[in-house]
């Protein structure tokens, strides 16, 4: 027990945040808008899919100050204009007619409104579940993902029959319903107790990390490990986003498939994301967590190899495929665990904000080397590279104060009474 709240108050909330994760998860459908938007207005591919890179920038961006805001304003009411404002965004973006217009409404807005419901329900439920954090954050986590799952087809089918503009309008509505339907479910969990910070370090299996305290931002930021934490998520998330932007055109150039058998892959990305989220994030709990990164790292490795040296073929390109998507799921869904082993769970919706910055970055990182390199050959093995350092940093990580606080939980352990 975490609190003295009933076990089906508690599972109101998981519901609340799933129903909200979906409705945010569904800004990852905006690849099914660039073309029909070229078609509309006549803009060219790459200039509207920067739209997609702004709201990455900003969700991250956003993470930085959601916490204060929660502190402020309190979660629910947080959350429900979280969702107001991105529906809103994506309403207006309907009837917007140029560039500069979606890049500040379907880019900065949504971007921002998103990210800030995002990283303070998914810490909030974390909270409620310290002793289960790993699998928590996975189905949180994998309700982000499901949603997109899921909205590449009620999205693909609003613009079949309402056009591109008429889509953003639907969508918007459907989205801010859910969000704000999910806000009125969850429930702010308390400043964890002493007894629940313990019971919380104690199942960070295999001594994953024991934090000896709660950190602020500045005191996390005076910490080497923040740093490393945070060079270890820039490499994980790189090597998944630079893929899911690029797996169909590799399919065809590297492994010679042709357009619709490599459109598949897209559908395969979506699936093993979500499966390495549910999946890693529930094996997190079990093991440390620091371990289970530095072996998804690993494969994570031997498959950008794999795409840069072997001769493709249909098997082996979907199983690297497979592989680096079912990583970068758990990947992201277990680093929210492992930054609040670190840091405690207190502060974890500013701290966690701070170790994302890394997706931001990561999102541009991968097309960035790729332009200086020229190809996706050489980038793959930069990735690879970076994985293989970023996995020996796992290996050899370890919680700041680790050491102390195990020998301070050795000298609390009651002495045998005295005759």
């Amino acid at each position: 027990m975490t609190t003295a709240m009933p076990g089906n108050k508690k599972w109101l909330i998981v519901l609340g945040t799933v129903i909200m994760q979906m409705g945010l998860g569904t800004i990852y459908t905006w690849s099914l808008f660039n073309a029909q938007l070229v078609s509309k207005f006549g803009w060219e591919l790459s200039s509207v899919s920067i739209t997609f890179s702004i709201t990455s920038f900003a969700l991250a961006f956003a993470t930085l100050f959601a916490g204060k805001l929660q502190d402020r304003f309190g979660l629910r009411r947080l959350t429900a204009a979280a969702g107001i404002i991105l529906g809103l965004g994506l309403i207006i973006s309907s009837q917007a007619s140029s560039l500069p217009m979606f890049y500040l409404l379907a880019g900065v807005v949504v971007g921002y409104a998103d990210g800030t419901a995002y990283i303070t329900s998914l810490s909030n439920l974390i909270k409620w579940f310290p002793k289960n954090k790993g699998l928590i954050s996975g189905v949180s986590v994998g309700a982000y993902g499901t949603g997109s799952l899921i909205f590449k087809y009620i999205n693909g089918s609003l613009i079949e029959s309402q056009g591109v503009s008429g889509a953003f309008l639907y969508w918007g509505i459907i989205v801010m319903i859910m969000i704000v339907i999910g806000s009125m479910l969850v429930r702010e969990a308390p400043a964890p107790a002493e007894a629940q910070a313990v019971s919380g370090r104690a199942a960070a299996a295999g001594g994953t990390a024991i934090p000896a305290k709660d950190y602020t931002v500045k005191e996390m930021l005076r910490t080497k490990e923040a740093y490393l934490l945070f060079v270890i998520f820039f490499t994980a998330c790189m090597s998944g986003l630079y893929l899911i932007g690029i797996v169909k055109d590799i399919g065809v150039t590297l492994a010679g498939l042709d357009v619709a058998a490599a459109a598949n892959a897209v559908a395969m990305i979506a699936i093993f994301n979500t499966a390495g989220r549910l999946i890693l994030g529930a094996l997190s709990d079990r093991m440390s967590r620091l371990k289970l990164l530095s072996i998804t790292l690993a494969v994570t490795a031997a498959a950008m190899f794999t795409l840069s040296y072997a001769t493709l073929n249909y098997g082996l390109f979907f199983t690297c495929v497979a592989a680096i998507a079912f990583c970068f799921g758990g990947n992201i869904t277990v680093f929210p665990a492992i930054v609040s082993d670190f840091f405690g769970l207190k502060n974890h919706s500013k701290n966690y904000g701070v170790v994302y910055q890394g997706f931001g970055i990561g999102a541009l990182s991968g097309s960035f080397i790729a332009a200086l390199l020229g190809g996706f050959k050489p980038t793959f093995i930069i990735i690879g590279l970076l994985c293989i350092l970023a996995c020996l940093i796992a290996v050899s990580l370890k919680a700041p104060g680790q050491k102390r606080a195990r020998e301070k939980g050795m000298s609390l352990k009651p002495s045998r009474p005295t005759a």
